[in-house]
């Protein structure tokens, strides 16, 4: 395959929204209203889902929902099936058994619809190196179609601290920059779902405080969020619910002050650290 050089991937990104030929191939037949959906009902749907990699279960008999407006953290152990479980969902990985739904759209059988829906930032993003940071934009607007992307690109490096690195490629980008890019490229086209697998990565303390402000300026518009992370200090102070999983299946889920109060001899004031190692004894 001919690699292209720096004039032709310049030539293709100059179009109107990038290289539209490329990034919405599979999206042309669709018709979204990208004003925003303003969901209603349940946005996050997972049912009896289980994963298997041959003989070893990863996932089993998983069942929980996030609806607009919620938080969900989600914790466990290494190896707990978190990662797992956010791929399956973001249709990265093909789920054995159960149903997964985005804003009501089959992850399986509606697969396109239902990603459009999505924004997911992995542990570990994966950026193109021969693209800048604001072509980065221009290929995801293009790829979602989005409105008035210039604008809202351009508020979205304000808002992360990115305006003075809009020329520079991603090669030449630290981990933390890389980290508040992929952010960026998860938010433009306004989805009602976000998933974040330690979203933490790499900030320093001012990205930290923009990325949990912006996780909660989301959800507070309707967004339905879940953020894995092993930093349980992150997620008792930004989630709303709290989903505990162990080797694979659920141990705890529901309202984050329910679970003071689902595992016996805590305190009604006990900090989710507490929770979660007295969720973990015996197991």
């Amino acid at each position: 395959m001919r690699r292209q050089t720096k004039h032709s991937r310049r030539a293709c990104l100059q179009t109107p929204m990038g290289c539209r030929t490329v990034a919405t191939r599979r999206l042309n037949s669709l018709a979204y209203d990208w004003a925003g959906w303003a969901e209603e009902g349940t946005v996050i749907e997972v049912h009896d889902f289980q994963k298997a990699y041959r003989d070893t279960v990863a996932v089993s008999d998983l069942d929980f929902d996030v609806q607009p407006g919620q938080i969900l953290g989600l914790v466990g152990p290494n190896g707990g099936g978190k990662t797992t479980t956010l791929r399956a969902i973001a249709g990265v990985i093909p789920p054995t058994r159960g149903t997964l739904r985005l804003a009501g759209h089959d992850v399986v059988q509606d697969p396109v619809a239902a990603k459009a829906r999505l924004g997911f930032v992995p542990d570990d993003p994966r950026l193109f190196d021969v693209l800048t940071v604001w072509e980065h934009l221009q290929f995801v607007a293009a790829a979602y179609r989005v409105r008035d992307a210039a604008p809202k690109g351009l508020r979205l490096l304000e808002e992360f601290d990115l305006v003075e690195h809009r020329e520079k490629l991603a090669a030449e980008l630290s981990r933390g920059l890389r980290q508040k890019l992929a952010v960026c490229c998860a938010y433009l086209h306004e989805p009602p779902a976000l998933l974040f697998d330690e979203p933490l990565t790499g900030l320093d303390p001012g990205g930290i405080r923009v990325m949990k402000a912006s996780v909660v300026a989301r959800a507070r518009a309707g967004a339905a969020v879940v953020i894995s992370s092993h930093l349980l200090a992150l997620v008792e102070d930004l989630c709303t619910h709290l989903l505990i999983l162990h080797r694979g299946r659920r141990v705890f889920f529901g309202q984050m002050d329910e679970a003071r109060t689902a595992f016996p001899g805590l305190a009604k004031d006990a900090s989710l650290e507490t929770v979660f190692f007295r969720a973990m004894e015996g197991r």
